[in-house]
């Protein structure tokens, strides 16, 4: 047998070979510097947009200002309103009547014609037209497309799901980074370093603004991404529909209820856009409108009176042959404060039945956690919801404003400071 001979000679101590440790910090500060520039441009975008639609949202209405009205003793038909808005949209279709938030407030009568979706202010005590607004380019639409699309459609959907996933990266690495190490003490985490000039100032308020608002952007990236086509609309809101089945004996339409979306803005409630619409025509429902009664928009809105819709509430009218009417309210549309209070109600347009009469209760775990999540987002929940996320969107901004002050002072071909 050949014996290979002990090249570090005889008595030699055997050298421990030393393998090198992983630096998973390296990793991490690697991971969120590249991810930060991938998504830098993107979160700007949002904080800004999200901005601009979180204060119509808390502080106005998705419409602009609200026209004040002085009450009356009694208020025209909501027909004979109906009629007035039409006068002034010649050719016009109408799709919603919006009631009154409060007594002093006007209606709004969201009436289609041709490629524009027009939005009209009535006195429902006088039925006078006070505004007309194209619903389709207000500056909360504007911002909503901005915010979904980049205004190039499918393309800057994805983008925007990318640069999604981006920043849940750049969260979760920003937290390694963050995660106190060695004599750094917690409480040094949350404030900025006093003493610190240059890049590491910026890092300090970086990392102190992140650990302040880290949370609040993760709800903000999380819920978003239900918005989106493949993570959203193919996957989770597929999964967290409701199921149309569950409606015994009523025959549904090949239309989903994201139909009675107006002016291309997302206004139907997320756990019911993939769900199909029912149909009038057959012999379903419970009573709603009396027997003998006319079937037409006055008697569909005393009928929600009837069914508990009070202040801000919205009937979308027929717009087939087989259509409903509808009558909802909740905070995807802005008419509530308090997410647990949505509820759509389907009538046939025919008999008056009532076809459907579905509540937040009824929603399942996932689409129940996404109508809170949503309203959390949107700014719905009232004017601490506003300010929190206004407050939110500026924190972004100067986050990112810090991330890239980091990278210009510390960028190829510069000495770092």
């Amino acid at each position: 047998m050949s014996h290979t001979p002990d090249t570090a000679g005889a008595g030699a101590p055997a050298r421990a070979r030393v393998q090198p440790r992983f630096n998973w910090y390296a990793l991490a500060w690697r991971l969120h510097a590249y991810a930060g520039l991938l998504v830098l441009p993107f979160l700007l975008t949002l904080a800004i947009t999200g901005a601009v639609m979180v204060f119509f949202t808390g502080f106005q209405t998705r419409l602009g200002v609200n026209p004040t009205v002085e009450p009356l003793p009694t208020v025209q038909a909501v027909s004979a309103q109906a009629q007035a808005a039409l006068a002034v949209v010649p050719e016009g279709r109408l799709q919603t009547y919006v009631a009154p938030r409060a007594a002093d407030r006007a209606a709004w009568f969201v009436i289609a014609r041709g490629d524009d979706t027009l939005a009209v202010a009535v006195d429902p005590y006088r039925a006078t037209v006070l505004r007309t607004v194209d619903k389709g380019r207000t500056a909360f639409a504007w911002a909503e497309r901005i915010h979904g699309t980049l205004l190039i459609g499918d393309m800057g959907d994805r983008l925007i799901e990318i640069a999604a996933w981006g920043a849940l990266l750049m969260l979760l690495t920003g937290a390694v980074l963050w995660w106190p190490r060695g004599p750094q003490r917690w409480a040094s985490r949350f404030r900025t370093e006093p003493r610190a000039r240059g890049r590491g100032w910026w890092r300090s308020l970086h990392g102190a603004l992140g650990a302040w608002t880290g949370a609040m952007l993760l709800v903000f990236l999380l819920s978003g991404l239900t918005w989106t086509d493949v993570t959203g609309a193919r996957w989770l809101q597929a999964w967290g529909s409701f199921p149309a089945e569950k409606w015994d004996a009523v025959p549904t339409s090949t239309h989903t209820h994201a139909a009675l979306n107006t002016a291309g803005l997302q206004e139907v409630p997320w756990g019911l856009a993939q769900t199909p619409l029912p149909v009038s025509g057959a012999d379903a429902g419970e009573t709603g409108v009396p027997t003998g009664t006319a079937v037409d928009l006055d008697s569909v809105a005393a009928l929600a009176r009837h069914l508990g819709f009070v202040g801000q509430h919205q009937i979308a009218v027929p717009q087939s042959e087989d259509g409903v009417f509808t009558v909802s309210a909740d905070t995807m549309s802005g008419d509530l404060e308090r997410p647990t209070g949505d509820r759509t109600v389907h009538i046939d347009r025919y008999s008056g039945r009532v076809l459907v009469d579905l509540g937040f209760a009824d929603y399942n775990g996932l689409a129940r956690t996404m109508a809170v999540a949503i309203a959390l987002h949107q700014g719905d929940l009232g004017w601490w919801n506003a300010l929190l996320n206004l407050a939110a969107c500026l924190a972004v901004v100067v986050l990112c404003v810090a991330g890239g002050m980091m990278w210009w002072l510390r960028r190829p071909g510069r000495s770092v400071t």
